[in-house]
C-alpha cells in the first residue's frame, strides 16, 4: 500500500531497509501467526456484534486460514513499504476485495493490534523460560539433597568463614532462586491483560466487544483504559526486571562454581563434556560454559536499561520509541537469560564435589573457630566477646607455631585448668550440629528442600495451568472460525 489517501508515496527505500529490514520467512510466519491469531478473534467479534455481515466473516476467516496453513508463503518476498501489516491486509484485499478485505480493520488500529501480539509472543518466551528455571531448581534441590553431608566452608569475603555442606550452599542458591521464579511470574502478570478495542489511543463508537476477543484470545481481563492500552509498555520493564533479578543470581552462582574448579580450590571437578581445551596450552580444562552463564544473564539488565532509557520522558501514548524501539530489546534477553539457564543446569547437574580437599580447606581454614567460642560461652559463662578474642589470639599462636587449631585449644585447656568438652569440634561434626537459623544439620536442611520441593510442584501447577488455559483458548478460536468459514463456504 504505497497511496493510503493522504500519503501519496511510499517510505524511501533507505529509510525501509532500516525500519522495516528484510524478515527471515521463519521470521514472517512468526509474525503473521499472532497477526492472523488476533485477527481471527476480532473478525468473529465484528460479527457477533453485527458490525460486518457473517458472509463477509466467514470470506475473511477463510483465507486467513488457508494463508496460515500455507505457512503465509505468498507474502514470504512481499513488499512491505509500511510495514507487514499493511502489506498483509493488502494482499488480503487484492484476493477478497475491497468489501470484504477492507472491512478486517474496522474498529481497530495498528496500535491496539501491536500491543495485543507482543503480549501473545511474549507467551511462548515466558513459559519457556519458566521451565528452564524450574529445571535448573529441580537440579539444585535434587544435588542438594545427594550432597548434604559433603562438608566444605562457606566463605566472607573470599576468607573461609564457617563449616557447611555443598548440599546447603546448592539449597540457598535454590531458595534465591525460587523468589526470582516468583519475581518473573509476577512480571509476566500483564500478559493477561487485552489492550485490544483500544483503536488508535480513544477507543471506538462503534458497538464492538473487547471482552469477547479477550476471552477468545485467552486473556482474562480487557483493558479499561484505551490510552493505558496502547500508550504502556510498563510490561516488559517489569518482564526484564524479572529477568535481571534471575540473571544476578546466575552470575553469582556461575563465579562460585569458576572459583572452585580452580585447581587452587579444587572442590569441583567437571566431565569432559562441559569443559574446553586450549588451542596453545595442552594442560587446560576451562570451564566455559560458566562464563558464557555470566555473560548471558547479563543480557537482561542490559535490556532493561536500554528499553527503560527508550521510553523516559515520551509522551504517555501511543510511541514508536515506546512501542518498538523499547521492546526489540526483550527477545534477545530472554532468549539470552533462558539460555544461561540450561547452561547452569548442565553444569551444576555434571559437577562432582571433592570431599577430602573440600574437608582439609574447611579445617585448614580454621572454621570450627566460631564454634569454640560459642562453647566457652556455654560451657564456661564467658562472654562471647571474650571468647571471641580468646578464641582470635589461640589462632594466632597455632599459626606461628605451625599446628592444629584443635592442638592449641587442647594445650591451652591443660595450661588454664578449664574444664571444658572438646569434642564436636571438627567440621563435620559442626555441620551437623547446626541446625538453627536455617544452618546446615540434617534436620534444617530437609525441612528446607521440603520446603522448596512443595514450592516447586506450586510453580509447576500455575505453569500448566497457564498453558492449559491459553490451549483451550486456541481451540475455542479455532472451532468459532472453522465454524464461521464453513458456513460461507455452504453459503457460496
Amino acid at each position: 500500500m504505497e497511496n493510503t489517501g493522504r500519503i501519496l508515496h511510499g517510505v524511501s527505500a533507505s529509510a525501509r531497509r532500516i525500519l522495516f529490514g528484510r524478515m527471515s520467512g521463519e521470521s514472517v510466519v512468526a509474525e503473521l501467526g499472532y497477526i492472523a491469531q488476533v485477527d481471527r478473534a476480532h473478525v468473529i467479534m465484528l460479527c457477533e456484534c453485527k458490525i460486518i455481515s457473517e458472509a463477509a466473516a466467514g470470506r475473511l476467516l477463510c483465507e486467513i486460514g488457508e494463508l496460515e496453513a500455507n505457512e503465509f508463503a505468498p507474502l514470504a518476498d512481499v513488499n512491505a513499504p509500511r510495514g507487514l501489516y499493511l502489506a498483509y491486509e493488502d494482499f488480503l484485499m487484492k484476493r477478497l476485495g475491497e468489501e470484504i478485505g477492507g472491512v478486517l480493520h474496522t474498529a481497530r488500529s495498528r496500535n491496539d493490534l501491536n500491543a495485543t501480539t507482543l503480549r501473545l509472543r511474549l507467551r511462548g518466551r515466558y513459559l519457556y523460560l519458566l521451565r528452564e528455571a524450574l529445571r535448573l531448581q529441580a537440579v539444585l534441590i535434587r544435588r542438594a539433597d545427594r550432597y548434604g553431608g559433603i562438608v566444605m566452608p562457606a566463605y566472607t569475603h573470599y576468607q573461609a568463614a564457617v563449616p557447611i555442606s555443598y548440599g546447603h550452599y546448592l539449597a540457598g542458591i535454590a531458595s534465591a532462586l525460587e523468589r526470582d521464579i516468583k519475581g518473573v511470574i509476577a512480571a509476566f502478570a500483564g500478559l493477561d491483560d487485552c489492550p485490544l478495542g483500544a483503536g488508535s489511543v480513544g477507543g471506538t463508537s462503534l458497538p464492538i466487544n473487547p471482552q469477547r476477543t479477550t476471552m477468545l484470545l485467552g486473556f482474562g481481563c480487557a483493558l479499561s483504559n484505551s490510552v493505558d492500552a496502547v500508550a504502556s509498555r510498563d510490561l516488559i520493564l517489569r518482564v526484564l526486571a524479572g529477568a535481571a533479578v534471575l540473571g544476578v543470581t546466575l552470575s553469582r552462582l556461575a563465579s562460585d562454581l569458576l572459583l572452585w574448579t580452580t585447581t587452587e580450590f579444587g572442590f569441583l571437578s567437571l566431565p569432559d563434556q562441559l569443559i574446553g581445551s586450549s588451542s596453545m596450552m595442552p594442560q587446560k580444562r576451562n570451564p566455559f560454559l560458566l562464563e558464557h552463564v555470566q555473560g548471558r544473564s547479563a543480557m537482561a539488565l542490559g535490556a532493561f536499561v536500554s528499553s527503560a532509557t527508550a521510553m523516559h520522558a515520551k509522551p504517555f501514548t501511543n510511541s514508536i520509541s515506546v512501542g518498538t524501539e523499547a521492546v526489540s530489546t526483550v527477545w534477545n534477553a530472554l532468549q539470552s537469560l533462558t539460555e544461561a539457564l540450561i547452561l547452569a543446569r548442565l553444569v551444576v547437574a555434571g559437577a562432582e564435589p571433592q570431599p577430602a580437599t573440600m574437608l582439609q580447606r574447611a579445617t585448614d581454614g580454621h572454621t570450627p573457630a566460631t564454634e569454640f567460642a560459642n562453647r566457652l560461652v556455654t560451657e564456661t559463662g564467658m562472654p562471647f566477646r571474650g571468647a571471641h578474642h580468646l578464641v582470635g589470639s589461640l589462632i594466632n599462636d597455632a599459626i606461628k607455631h605451625e599446628e592444629p587449631l584443635q592442638h592449641r585449644v587442647a594445650r591451652w585447656r591443660e595450661e588454664e585448668d578449664i574444664s571444658i568438652s572438646l569434642d564436636g569440634l571438627d567440621p563435620e561434626a559442626i555441620t551437623k550440629a547446626t541446625i538453627y537459623g536455617g544452618g546446615p544439620g540434617p534436620a534444617s536442611l530437609a525441612s528446607c528442600l521440603e520446603r522448596l520441593r512443595a514450592e516447586w510442584r506450586n510453580f509447576m501447577n500455575q505453569k500448566r495451568a497457564q498453558k492449559q488455559k491459553w490451549d483451550d483458548a486456541a481451540k475455542a478460536l479455532n472451532e468459532a472460525a472453522v465454524k464461521l468459514c464453513t458456513s460461507a463456504a455452504i453459503g457460496d
